[in-house]
C-alpha cells in the first residue's frame, strides 16, 4: 500500500550501507534485504511455496519471493499502486485496498497460501501517535487477511510502527500461531521506528487442509 514519502530531512540518513548495496546490486529497494534476513532466520520461503505480498509496491519483495519459490511456486502481490517492475510469469499483481479484501475470494482463485508478508506503511503525517495508529491498523488488517488465506502451518510477517496496540497485536499473533516474535532486521535504518512481527505455524487454517509447514 502507500509508502512513506521521503523528505529532505531524511535523505541523508537513508544513504547507509544497505541503501548503497541496493543501488550497487540494482535492487528496486533496500527493503529486499529485510525480507532476505527474515527468510534466512525463520525459513519462510522455499521452492514451490505460495506467497501473498501485501503492500507489494515497488516490487522488491515480489522479486525476491519469486526467485525463492521458483517457477513451480506462486507469488501474488496487492497494493494501491500498480507494480511496474518486470516480473516472471508465476507472479501476479493486483491494484486493491488490502483493508477491503475478502480473503475467501483470494482462496477461491489461488488456493491457500504458505506465507503472507506485509510491508505496508501509511503515508506519514509527522505526528508519531497518528502514524503509529495507522500502521497498527494496517497490521491488524494484514493479520485478518493472513488468517483467512493461510493454510494450517503457514507463516506471517508484518511491518509495524510500534504504538499503544503493539502488545495487542503480538498477543493476537501468539493466539493464532505456534510461534510469535518481534524483531528489527539488521538492514533497517538506525533512525527507523519500524519493526516486524513474525508468526510461524498457523494453528488453524481456513480450509480443510491439514498439511503443515516444515519447522
Amino acid at each position: 500500500m502507500a509508502r512513506r514519502r521521503k523528505g529532505l530531512s531524511d535523505r541523508g540518513t537513508r544513504h547507509d550501507a544497505a541503501y548503497r548495496r541496493a543501488k550497487a546490486e540494482g535492487k528496486v529497494a533496500r527493503a529486499v534485504y529485510k525480507l532476505e534476513e527474515l527468510d534466512r532466520r525463520f525459513r519462510l520461503l522455499r521452492p514451490g511455496r505460495k506467497v501473498l505480498d501485501l503492500g507489494c509496491w515497488p516490487g522488491s519483495w515480489l522479486a525476491y519471493a519469486a526467485e525463492r519459490v521458483g517457477p513451480e511456486g506462486l507469488v501474488v502481490g496487492i497494493d494501491l499502486r500498480p507494480v511496474e517492475l518486470a516480473l516472471p510469469p508465476h507472479v501476479h499483481t493486483a491494484v486493491a485496498d488490502v483493508t477491503e479484501i475478502d480473503p475467501a475470494v483470494l482462496v477461491g482463485r489461488f488456493g491457500t497460501f504458505d506465507l503472507v508478508a506485509s510491508d505496508m506503511a501509511p503515508h506519514t503525517s509527522g505526528d508519531r501517535a497518528t502514524d503509529q495508529f495507522r500502521s497498527e491498523e494496517l497490521a491488524f488488517a494484514a493479520l485478518h487477511v493472513a488468517r483467512g488465506v493461510l493454510r494450517r502451518g503457514g507463516h506471517f510477517v508484518v511491518k509495524v510502527f510500534q504504538g499503544p496496540r503493539f502488545g495487542e497485536l503480538l498477543a493476537e499473533v501468539r493466539t493464532h500461531f505456534n510461534e510469535a516474535r518481534a524483531l528489527v532486521p539488521p538492514s533497517t535504518r538506525a533512525a527507523s521506528r519500524e519493526q516486524y512481527v513474525i508468526g510461524r505455524g498457523l494453528r488453524r487454517g481456513p480450509a480443510a487442509e491439514a498439511a503443515s509447514c516444515d519447522p
